[in-house]
C-alpha cells in the first residue's frame, strides 16, 4: 500500500511538472497547452505508454464539475467591468441566443444528415455548443495577440457565460432522453435561469460585505473565503435545480470588480488553483480516453466539426454581433474553441446512462481535439 502511494505521488509530481514544462513549450510551437496537456494524459492512458486502465466516467464527470467551478469563478472574476462594458450585450447575447443557434443548427445537422434521433441531435447541439473559457483564455493570454475593436474581451466574457447555457441545454437534453415531457422545458429553463441569477448576486453581494468587514487572522485565508463562496455560489441554486454554473460567473464578476481588499493576493491564488484544474481536467480526460475507439467516431465528428465551424459559429456570429465589420465576425466564427466544458458535459450523457446511437463521448473528444488543433494553432 506504501509503495502504491509512494508510485502515485512520484506519478503525480512527473504529470504536474511535464504540464508546466509543456505550458512553456506551447508558446514556440504554436499549439495550445492545454491539447499537450490532453496529450500526457493520452501518454499516461489504456492506449499509451504506461498503459493505466481507466475508465471511471463517474468519477471523471464528479472531478471535472468541480473544476468547472473554480475556472469558471476565475474567469467572471477576471473580468474588468470597464473594459467589458462595450461589448456586453454583443457577449451576452452570444453567450445565450449564440449558443442556442449554434447548438439548433448543429442538432438539425445530425438529424438530417448523419440520421441521429430528435433528441440524441439536440443532445449532441447542446452538449457542443459553448467555446471553452479555459481554452480561448489560454490562447489569447499567451499569444499576446493584438486584437482591435473589443475582440479579446468579448470572446473572453462570451467564452466565460456561455457554458452555464450549454449546461442547461444538455440538462433539458438528458431530460428528454429520459421520457420527461416536453411541456415541462419551459419552467427547467426559468428554474436554472431564475435561481442562478439570483443566488449568484446573492452570495456575490454577501461576500463582498464578509470581506470587507472581516479580517482574517492568517495572510491568505481570504482566498480561502473565495473559494467558499464559489462553492456556496454552484451549490445553492443547485438545490433548487438552478443553474449552478451561471451563479458562479456572476458571483465571480460581482466579487473581482467590487473594491476589495487583497485582491491582488487573491488573482494571484485564483490563477494558480485554476491552471492547476486545467491541468486536472484536460490529464483526466486524456487519461479516460481511448484512442483505439476513435476511428469510429473520426467521420462523424469531422462532419460536426465542420458544420460548427462553417455554420453554426458563423451563423450565430453574423446574428448577434450586431454591426462588427465582416473580418471581425469571420475571426469570432473561427475563434469558437470547443474543449473541457464540452467534453465533460458528453461525460454527463455517459454517467446518467442514457441509451444514443453514436458513442457521443468519443465524438465530442475528437471535436475538441480537432478545434484546439485547428483553430487553437
Amino acid at each position: 500500500m506504501l509503495m502504491n502511494l509512494t508510485a502515485l505521488i512520484i506519478i503525480t509530481a512527473a504529470v504536474l511538472l511535464m504540464c508546466v514544462f509543456s505550458d512553456r513549450l506551447s508558446g514556440k510551437i504554436g499549439v495550445p497547452a492545454l491539447l499537450i496537456f490532453i496529450g500526457v494524459g493520452m501518454f499516461f492512458g489504456t492506449d499509451g505508454v504506461l498503459k493505466i486502465p481507466f475508465e471511471n466516467y463517474a468519477f471523471s464527470s464528479n472531478v471535472c464539475e468541480a473544476a468547472l467551478i473554480v475556472i469558471m469563478f476565475t474567469g467572471g472574476f477576471s473580468v474588468k467591468w470597464e473594459t467589458a462594458k462595450p461589448v456586453m450585450v454583443k457577449a451576452c447575447l452570444m453567450s445565450t441566443l449564440g449558443v442556442a443557434v449554434t447548438a439548433g443548427v448543429t442538432a438539425l445537422f445530425c438529424y438530417f444528415v448523419l440520421n441521429s434521433g430528435a433528441a440524441e441531435s439536440f443532445l449532441m447541439g447542446a452538449v457542443i455548443s459553448s467555446t471553452d473559457a479555459a481554452s480561448v483564455f489560454s490562447v489569447l493570454r499567451s499569444k499576446k495577440l493584438n486584437l482591435k475593436n473589443g475582440l479579446a474581451p468579448l470572446l473572453e466574457v462570451e467564452s466565460g457565460s456561455n457554458d452555464p447555457f450549454s449546461y442547461m441545454l444538455t440538462v433539458i437534453a438528458l431530460a428528454l432522453l429520459g421520457g420527461e415531457d416536453t411541456a415541462s422545458v419551459p419552467l427547467m429553463v426559468l428554474s436554472q435561469l431564475f435561481f442562478g441569477v439570483i443566488f449568484g448576486v446573492a452570495v456575490g453581494a454577501a461576500m463582498v460585505f464578509v470581506v470587507k468587514h472581516f479580517k482574517a487572522a492568517t495572510d491568505g485565508f481570504e482566498c480561502i473565503m473565495f473559494l467558499a463562496a464559489a462553492l456556496f455560489a454552484y451549490g445553492l441554486p443547485s438545490i433548487l435545480n438552478g443553474n449552478g454554473y451561471l451563479s458562479v460567473y456572476i458571483a465571480g464578476i460581482i466579487l473581482g470588480n467590487a473594491n476589495i481588499p487583497a485582491k491582488r493576493e487573491t488573482v494571484v491564488f485564483l490563477n494558480g488553483v485554476t491552471g492547476l484544474c486545467q491541468i486536472l481536467v484536460f490529464f483526466l480526460l486524456g487519461l479516460l480516453s481511448t484512442p483505439s475507439k476513435f476511428i469510429e467516431s473520426l467521420l462523424p465528428a469531422v462532419l460536426i466539426f465542420l458544420c460548427l465551424t462553417l455554420v453554426s459559429r458563423p451563423v450565430a456570429a453574423l446574428l448577434f454581433c450586431g454591426k462588427s465589420p465582416i473580418k471581425d465576425r469571420v475571426f469570432i466564427s473561427l475563434a469558437g474553441l470547443r474543449g473541457a466544458s464540452s467534453i465533460v458535459f458528453a461525460i454527463m450523457a455517459v454517467v446518467n446512462g442514457k441509451s444514443t446511437e453514436h458513442n457521443i463521448f468519443n465524438i465530442v473528444f475528437c471535436i475538441c481535439l480537432l478545434s484546439m488543433l485547428v483553430q487553437g494553432t
